[in-house]
């Protein structure tokens, strides 16, 4: 048996039969014959090489066989559906994924302003560590991410530049001050996320790097710094989006800021594209 002996049209058959109890019953819901109906049953049946359905004069009824058929036949369809759905909704809903924050202190502005603007596109905020932010993925239609992609499928735009704040333990003696240099963090244990993550060492001069140790997801690099076994440097956004007891964020005020970009496939943008860079970069430069 070959995949192209069995289609749509024959599952869409079997499926209505069993529902609709009859052939002429199927036949009336699909809008077709009911010589049509039972050509596309006896292919199927052909095609498989099994009998699916038990025929008599008062009733139809699946086999054994034929209602294992008929199960993985509706979840073809309905993937089927999915699909379509999923291919043709491009205008009516847009995914901005983020990996670790989203828009940080703007986020809220944004969905709220989208919602005001641009009602006819539902808008979903998607959260996908992946240095793609969900892009390469499928998760998403546009990503937000603070490391430009290597990928060269994808292009980026600067829509804004956030500060790099260090996360600390609440009890960690630098908590008492207002900001920090990167010469006060060169001794301590930094926490990075090496696929998504915006600190490195490449931030400290050769000679005064400090320790590295690598972490996965955020909610792990909270748990470690909250512990005092490290420190973080980071992007503003995640100070906003990540509140928690026992952690404390303070600027470093040597260290350069954080670009923000707006990704997207290079040869298929979103219809909605400009819209959003427009109002990411009004956000941002709104401060």
């Amino acid at each position: 048996m070959r995949m192209q002996d069995i289609d749509l049209r024959q599952l869409r058959c079997l499926v209505a039969i069993v529902d609709e109890g009859t052939f002429t019953d199927a036949a009336i819901a699909l809008g077709v014959s009911q010589a049509a109906v039972s050509r596309a049953l006896a292919s199927l049946e052909r095609a498989l090489g099994v009998r699916l359905l038990r025929r008599t004069s008062r009733e139809v009824t699946p086999t054994a066989t034929g209602l294992r058929v008929v199960a993985q036949a509706r979840r073809v369809l309905a993937d089927v559906s999915d699909l379509v759905r999923e291919a043709t909704s491009g205008h009516t809903r847009l995914r901005v994924g983020y990996a670790w924050s989203a828009l940080g202190r703007h986020t809220v502005a944004f969905q709220r302003r989208w919602s005001t603007l641009q009602g006819d596109t539902d808008l979903q905020l998607v959260r996908v560590n992946a240095p793609s932010a969900g892009l390469a993925e499928g998760a998403c239609d546009l990503a937000v991410v603070r490391r430009p992609p290597d990928d060269r499928r994808f292009a980026t735009a600067i829509v804004g530049l956030e500060r790099r704040l260090c996360a600390l333990a609440a009890d960690d003696p630098l908590a008492r001050r207002r900001s920090v240099r990167l010469a006060d963090l060169a001794d301590r244990v930094l926490l990075v996320d090496r696929r998504t993550g915006t600190a490195n060492p490449e931030l400290w001069p050769p000679d005064t790097r400090p320790v590295t140790e690598e972490t996965h997801d955020v909610d792990d690099w909270l748990t470690v710094i909250a512990a005092g076994r490290g420190i973080g440097v980071t992007a503003e956004s995640t100070a906003h989006q990540y509140r928690r007891p026992g952690i404390v964020y303070r600027p470093v005020r040597d260290a350069e800021p954080v670009a923000v970009r707006l990704a997207w496939w290079r040869d298929d943008p979103h219809p909605a594209l400009q819209a959003v860079l427009e109002l990411l970069t009004d956000l941002y430069r709104a401060g």
